[in-house]
C-alpha cells in the first residue's frame, strides 16, 4: 500500500483513555509527512536523472551502432579499393579501426560510470530508507519510555494519596 504525504499529515487516530498525546501525533505525522515530500522529491529527481542518463546512454548506443555501420561501410570500400590503393586503404581503416575502438570504449566506459551512478542512487535510496526507519523506530521507544514513566508517577501519585491523614497528624 503507497502512502502519501497528504495521507500521513491527514491521519487522524482515535483517542482511547491514556492514548497518545494527539498533538505529538499530529506533530511526529506532520515531521514524517515532511520527510516523505523530501523523499517523493527526491525519488523523482533520480528518475529524471536516471530517465536523462538511460537517454544519454541510448544516444552513445546510436553513436556505436553508427561506428560500426561506418566501419563496415570503410571495410567494404577497402576490399574494393584494394587493388589500385593497398597501402592507403590499410591507413584508412586502421584509422577508422582505432578511432571506433576509441569510442566505443568511451562509450562502455561512461556505461559503466552510468550503471556506477545508477547503483550509487538506488543504495543512497535504501541508506534513506533505512535512516528514516532508524527514526521511526528511535521515536517509538522514545514514546514507550516516555509511557513508562507517566505509569511510574501516577503510580507513585496513587499511592502519595493513599497515606491514611491520621498519621501525618499525629505525627507532629
Amino acid at each position: 500500500m503507497k502512502l502519501t504525504p497528504m495521507e500521513v499529515s491527514g491521519k487522524k487516530f482515535r483517542k482511547k483513555f491514556r492514548g497518545f498525546d494527539g498533538e505529538e501525533v499530529s506533530e511526529f505525522l506532520e515531521m514524517v509527512s515532511t520527510e516523505m515530500e523530501d523523499l517523493v522529491r527526491q525519488n523523482r529527481y533520480f528518475e529524471e536523472e536516471l530517465g536523462r542518463k538511460n537517454s544519454e546512454l541510448n544516444d552513445f548506443k546510436s553513436r556505436e551502432q553508427s561506428l560500426k555501420d561506418t566501419l563496415i561501410l570503410a571495410q567494404k570500400l577497402a576490399r574494393e579499393m584494394k587493388n589500385n590503393m593497398a597501402k592507403e586503404a590499410q591507413v584508412i581503416l586502421s584509422e577508422a579501426e582505432m578511432e571506433a575502438e576509441k569510442i566505443v570504449r568511451q562509450a562502455h566506459d561512461r556505461a559503466m560510470e552510468l550503471d556506477q551512478e545508477i547503483r550509487e542512487l538506488r543504495n543512497q535510496r535504501l541508506k534513506m530508507i533505512e535512516e528514516l526507519r532508524s527514526i521511526l523506530n528511535t521515536h517509538t521507544k522514545l514514546l514507550e519510555v516516555e509511557e513508562e514513566s507517566v505509569k511510574l508517577k501516577e503510580n507513585q501519585e496513587d499511592k502519595v494519596q493513599r497515606i491514611p491523614t491520621s498519621r501525618a497528624k499525629g505525627s507532629e
